[in-house]
């Protein structure tokens, strides 16, 4: 991982700033979340968290949660951000997102960019890497990190279980 500094900085804050854009129009109860996936300077992908469809009815998870010691591995209804914006790219050109960077970004409620903790899902950390996106980038306390995208899900993995980051 690095942060960002000079020219690749201001880049980079200029694409948050679009992914806070989109991520005004997500539609999920606990957080407004919101990628872009840009190769060679230009945009292939945006997504926002709404439910399946941007539809209520597939609405299930609302402030109700199963606290019954089962598993869970996905604690919301929402088809994620970074899910949607790497299915846009995909239905572009199948081949569009390899060597893309991925710009994650979450809102308060009056449109400010929150800042991102630890790379901690699983599942996106995976998507991105099936897809053949080459960087993660979230906006931290530090600035602007970039991720490889393995290391992003190695560490989403060690978020989940502190054993996998000794291995």
């Amino acid at each position: 991982m690095k942060y960002l500094q000079n020219t690749e900085e201001q880049q980079a804050i200029e694409w948050m700033n679009e992914a806070a854009k989109i991520a005004e129009k997500a539609l999920c109860l606990k957080a407004k979340c919101g990628t872009v996936i840009v190769k060679d300077g230009e945009i292939i992908g945006r997504g926002y968290n709404a439910p399946p469809l941007d539809d209520e009815k597939n609405r299930t998870c609302l402030d109700e949660y199963d606290f019954s010691g089962k598993p869970k591995y996905d604690h919301t209804c929402c088809m994620h951000a970074e899910w949607r914006a790497i299915l846009d790219a995909i239905k572009q050109n199948s081949d569009k997102p390899k060597g893309s960077q991925l710009y994650f970004t979450r809102v308060d409620k009056d449109g400010n960019i929150k800042k991102s903790e630890e790379p901690y899902c699983t599942v996106c950390s995976r998507f991105a890497l099936d897809a053949g996106i080459s960087e993660f980038l979230l906006w931290q306390d530090k600035g602007i990190c970039s991720y490889p995208t393995d290391e992003y899900n190695r560490l989403s993995y060690s978020y989940r279980d502190p054993e996998i980051s000794k291995s």
